[in-house]
């Protein structure tokens, strides 16, 4: 349901002032086209007509947005609803000459000299017309050209920066804009520098194209010489594509001196607001083009729990569930200052929805029922775990508590809540899995699996919930994440320490992982059920990790081996060289959906998961690790150890 907006004292003058303009051009067009007698004779029915004329007016412009549109923003989708607000109003008039208003028509005074004519001709309607386009486009224009030269005024006055633009001028017009409207602040435009050949020489919102990516240096020494220093410089999104060589211009801005920032992309629902340019920023693929439409039709006005919504995942997914649109959210963390830092942000969203935080640990299968029932979710989110290999390669007992027996406590209790779908998140470590890590994610998934085929077999009218899992790799900036902890090494001189010169591992950065979990979600509740309910997301290409911190050594100014050495500290428990996507039993299937791959169904039945799980539960509490792990082993018969040329590999890097 689309919500009418809602008229203020604003509505009503913009309203006053359209009536007067479409009064003004009807009166000015008569007295434009006719005189003497012609005229004298036309004003009593004009006057007549005349305020009824105005109230249709009226009525046409708020039919087209005109009277709700502010002025601060018009544009040109505004002008072309006051040609089509001043069209209709002409071809009112041309139907009230020809049909109501023209001499002879039955019980209509007219003067004798009128009989035989039109009452406004064609000529006249004309006339009103180019009036009423410039009637209603003069204040509106004016005042926005008056807000334009303010903001343009402060920003000088403010001593806003001297700044260059970097990237294709489709995105330069977005910063313009928001510039112009006053939502960026304290920097003002002197030129862009563009990639693209066509957009150079060109002017962009009276910003010239002052040259190519290569011209930077040239481009600031000539303002410095102009006594006009450029302050800093901001990289839009097309400034990040491969072909504009965003390492480059990073490198360089900072030899000059210059700040450096950056435009998020709006098709995220960002704001227009600047950035720190970060290192990641330069590691990444191109972004799989997503359809924010589509996850929005599936959030919006829905209830939504995100368990380990205090995480680097969870709190990212929360953040997008509130943006596009979720109705209410109950954030699920066992972390108090997690739950804390994760709320407050939350509240900081202008955002109606109903935002929520409940301390509890997935592994109280009570609380977890409870919360559950309270809330009635639509969806569940299931980003709580334990995820650092090294740690569960110790404590790995820790991480069947949580991992599995924590994610069929939160699979249990959204089904006993009537949720409609239950995303959990995975990982690539849980393919033919030789951590513990892999181990406790896998069969995890093995349990969605098997409740979502059980639930799929029901006859119909019976619950139509989806489980499904969500398999990615690293995601750039996440807590343990590789990236963060080469920084701090750099940043303290270093050494920076790899674990082994052949590993590799896939990216992506934390927001195109939780967009892309969404899409599975969407895709997994499409009204025909998808036969699929393990999802992969398309991380790109492998990147070798002692590249990686050569390139962010280099990124910081400093040469690897010489400012900094890497050492290599050999593989730890649990790791291997090179990830996988699919394993042998789980062929990849194309769903159809960009960035998004699913991997054909292969679990065992629910009866024996049951067997299992209880199996593990008597273990738990003895502290039987031998059980635990044969039980493990039986029911993912794939895991086992490192391949025996990475433990070759590992040893000898020991």
């Amino acid at each position: 349901m689309i919500r009418q907006p809602n008229l203020t004292l604003r509505n009503a003058l913009i309203a006053t002032h359209d009536a007067l303009a479409s009064a003004f051009a009807l009166l000015a067009s008569f007295y434009l086209r006719f005189e003497g007698d012609l005229l004298t004779d036309r004003l009593p029915l004009l006057f007549r007509i005349l305020p009824f004329f105005i109230v249709f007016s009226v009525v046409v412009c708020y039919a087209f947005h005109l009277t709700t549109a502010k002025w601060r923003f018009i544009s040109l989708p505004d002008a072309l609803n006051i040609l089509r607000a001043s069209t209709v109003l002409a071809v009112a008039l041309l139907v009230l000459d020809y049909i109501f208003v023209a001499p002879n028509v039955h019980g209509m005074p007219v003067a004798p000299n009128l009989q035989g004519a039109f009452f406004f001709g064609k000529v006249t309607i004309i006339l009103f017309w180019f009036l009423e386009v410039s009637g209603l486009s003069a204040l509106r224009f004016a005042y926005r050209y008056f807000r334009y030269t303010r903001v343009r005024h402060h920003a000088m006055a403010e001593d806003a920066a001297a700044t260059l633009l970097v990237g294709r001028a489709a995105d330069a017009e977005i910063l313009l804009r928001g510039i112009e409207s006053g939502a960026v602040k304290r920097i003002w435009p002197v030129g862009l520098l563009s990639p693209s050949a066509a957009d150079r020489g060109q002017l962009i919102r009276n910003i010239p194209v002052l040259g190519g990516i290569d011209d930077i240096e040239d481009v600031i020494a000539d303002f410095a010489r102009r006594n006009k220093p450029i302050a800093r410089v901001v990289m839009t999104p097309s400034a990040f594509d491969p072909e504009a060589r965003p390492e480059s211009v990073l490198m360089r801005a900072r030899r000059l001196g210059l700040i450096v920032s950056r435009l998020p992309s709006l098709e995220s629902g960002d704001a227009p607001r600047l950035t720190t340019v970060v290192v990641e920023d330069l590691l990444l693929r191109p972004s799989e083009k997503i359809d924010y439409a589509r996850l929005e039709a599936l959030v919006k006005g829905k209830a939504i729990i995100v368990t380990g919504g205090g995480g680097s995942i969870g709190s990212e997914i929360c953040d997008r569930v509130v943006t596009f649109g979720a109705a209410r959210l109950l954030v699920i963390e066992n972390s108090e200052p997690a739950l804390y830092a994760i709320t407050e942000a939350l509240a900081a969203h202008d955002t109606t929805a109903v935002i929520e935080g409940r301390v509890a640990d997935i592994r109280d299968r009570e609380r977890i029922q409870r919360l559950m029932n309270e809330f009635k979710p639509d969806i569940v989110f299931h980003a709580a775990a334990l995820k650092h290999v090294p740690i569960l390669e110790r404590d790995w007992s820790e991480g069947v508590k949580t991992n599995i027996f924590g994610s069929v406590n939160v699979a249990d209790a959204a089904l006993a809540a009537g949720a409609g779908a239950m995303v959990m998140i995975s990982t690539d470590k849980a393919i033919e899995p030789v951590s513990m890590l892999g181990l406790t994610k896998r069969f995890a998934e093995m349990y969605c699996q098997a409740l979502d085929h059980d639930l799929a077999a029901e006859p119909d009218g019976k619950s139509r919930m989806r489980l499904i899992s969500v398999r990615f790799g690293n995601v750039l900036a996440s807590n343990g994440s590789v990236v963060p902890k080469f920084k701090a090494q750099i940043e303290a001189g270093g050494p920076v320490t790899v674990t082994h010169p052949d590993m590799v591992r896939y990216f992506m950065t934390i927001r195109e992982a939780c967009d892309l979990v969404i899409t599975a979600a969407a895709h997994a509740m499409a009204p025909v059920r998808p036969d699929v309910s393990v999802y992969v997301l398309n991380m790109g290409q492998p990147v070798k990790i002692v590249d990686l911190a050569e390139r962010m050594i280099r990124l910081s100014g400093l040469q690897p081996g010489h400012d900094i050495d890497i050492v290599f500290t050999g593989m730890r428990p649990g790791e291997r060289l090179n990830e996988i996507l699919f394993a042998n039993e789980e062929p990849a299937i194309e769903i159809g959906v960009a960035g998004v791959m699913a991997a054909k169904p292969n679990e065992p039945p629910m009866q024996s998961l049951r067997k299992w799980i209880a199996t593990l539960e008597q273990a738990i509490a003895r502290d039987d690790r031998a059980t635990i792990k044969a039980v493990l082993k039986d029911a993912v018969p794939e895991f086992g150890s490192p391949a025996p040329a990475e433990q070759a590999l590992s040893s000898g890097q020991s």
